[in-house]
């Protein structure tokens, strides 16, 4: 009696679809492992105390709770409109990180509010230059002229 499912390419015995099966799963959840665990250890590099005696995440937490009341409803909105394109998970931790170099920025100038100005500098300065191509779209869908931040974009 054959035992194979099928004849030629396809045939499989059930034991060696099984085997197959697991192999996937195995590999799937390898797979997510390797990736949670990157995103944490991104996170625990950003807790680890720099020289100065605070992580990268104290000085966001710091410069976001300074520059609070700097804060208008227009630069908040303006925050919001940057950081769209960023996938809905992650979109709140680079809302912070951002929100916490447009504060620095605007306090290091002696500003009385947060600005446009602040925002483009600060969202060019905490992203990586690959998501500059969104920032120029973006002022060029909205009319925006960027040319005073050209400097920083070429960096």
């Amino acid at each position: 009696m054959n035992h194979y499912f099928g004849h030629g390419f396809l045939s499989i015995t059930p034991n060696h679809w099984f085997m197959n099966t697991i192999a996937f799963w195995t590999f799937v959840l390898l797979g997510s492992m390797c990736i949670g665990g990157y995103f944490m250890f991104r996170k625990f590099l950003k807790v680890l105390p720099k020289a100065d005696g605070k992580s990268k995440l104290d000085w966001q937490n710091y410069w976001v709770e300074k520059s609070r009341k700097l804060w208008t409803e227009e630069s908040k909105a303006f925050l919001d409109q940057l950081v769209q394109p960023v996938p809905g998970p992650f979109r709140d931790i680079a809302k912070h990180s951002i929100a916490a170099e447009i504060g620095k920025i605007a306090i290091e100038s002696g500003a009385p509010e947060v600005t446009r100005d602040h925002c483009i500098k600060g969202y060019i300065v905490a992203t990586p230059k690959r998501d500059n191509k969104f920032l120029v779209k973006f002022l060029k869908e909205n009319q925006i002229d960027y040319s005073p931040y050209q400097h920083l974009l070429n960096k």
